[in-house]
């Protein structure tokens, strides 16, 4: 208790560690919350969840009550999953797709993410899973980051056109971009060249939370 009260006048580290992917996993108490955080950039519970929830909410609590399966390539601390369930109420399926076991171990000890019922966490390579799952999703959350670093083969043929074959009709891709202006560019619209105009409604959002876009494709393939 004491210390939640000292979080409202400095933060407080409770735990720092390396994993086999990240350089620094660090998880801080500020402002009464849990953070986790890496060395440049927050990965859950801070200023990331206020990115995801506005692209969640431009996509419609209507539309997402409908879903049946969300897939979230990138899980982290998990704090879109808890978004999902407590701020839009969503009860049906969520597959997560995290690399690092460990930082699925501090999820669930700080953040209660093997609490959620309706989700799933499957340790895998976003590459591979994307590639050899069966499933078909109404909605795909791409949020991975090393750090502040975005792995190259997001944007490459490969990733884009099997994440394209996941989605269900009607579904949905959220996108989060971290990265420089001029980079954020270059991203946005060679990612754009994939999705056909006839098949696909596509939407950025710029600048949220200052340094972020959010990418929207659509399906509207009849």
């Amino acid at each position: 208790m004491l210390k939640k009260i000292l979080s409202y006048l400095y933060p407080i580290t409770l735990y720092k560690e390396k994993s086999s992917i990240s350089e620094t996993l660090e998880v801080t108490l500020y402002n009464g919350k849990y953070l986790l955080n890496t060395k440049n950039t927050n990965y859950s519970y801070g200023s990331l969840q206020t990115v995801l929830k506005k692209g969640l909410l431009e996509i419609g609590k209507n539309n997402i009550s409908e879903m049946k399966h969300i897939l979230i390539l990138g899980v982290a601390g998990g704090s879109v999953v808890k978004t999902l369930v407590n701020d839009f109420n969503f009860s049906n399926k969520i597959t997560g797709v995290e690399l690092d076991q460990h930082v699925i171990d501090i999820a669930n000890k700080y953040f209660n993410l093997n609490t959620f019922q309706n989700f799933e966490c499957v340790i895998d390579d976003a590459q591979n899973f994307v590639e050899e799952t069966p499933n078909k999703y109404d909605l795909i959350i791409i949020d991975i980051f090393n750090d502040k670093v975005m792995p190259a083969f997001l944007f490459e043929n490969d990733f884009i056109h099997n994440t394209k074959n996941l989605l269900q009709k009607k579904g949905y891709i959220l996108f989060n971009i971290m990265d420089s202006k001029i980079q954020k560019k270059i991203i946005s619209e060679n990612y754009f060249n994939h999705f056909e105009e006839n098949e696909y409604v596509m939407k950025v959002i710029k600048n949220v939370e200052r340094f972020n876009d959010l990418i929207i494709i659509h399906s509207v393939k009849k």
